[in-house]
């Protein structure tokens, strides 16, 4: 599922040697937190968010049935 998140944040990102990828298991969940430069914050978010929800909803429906439940985060990368 990681590479599916790393692919399509990638896609957008223009700084992708800048890019972090956390990853934190509990026995619920597995969150991935995505962290980006500045700059490349407005272009993998979208206008509204809209890149970022299509992101949320591919992981959610790619995730398989009776498996941990995944949420992604995405963060900028000096705002830790």
């Amino acid at each position: 599922m990681l590479d599916l998140i790393k692919y399509i944040v990638e896609t957008f990102a223009e700084d992708k040697a800048n890019i972090e990828y956390k990853t934190e298991e509990t026995d619920e969940e597995i969150t991935v937190t995505v962290l980006l430069s500045d700059s490349d914050m407005g272009k993998v978010i979208g206008k509204q968010g809209k890149i970022a929800k299509a992101l949320r909803t591919i992981v959610r429906n790619a995730t398989p049935a009776g498996s941990k439940k995944y949420n992604v985060e995405i963060k900028e990368r000096n705002a830790e």
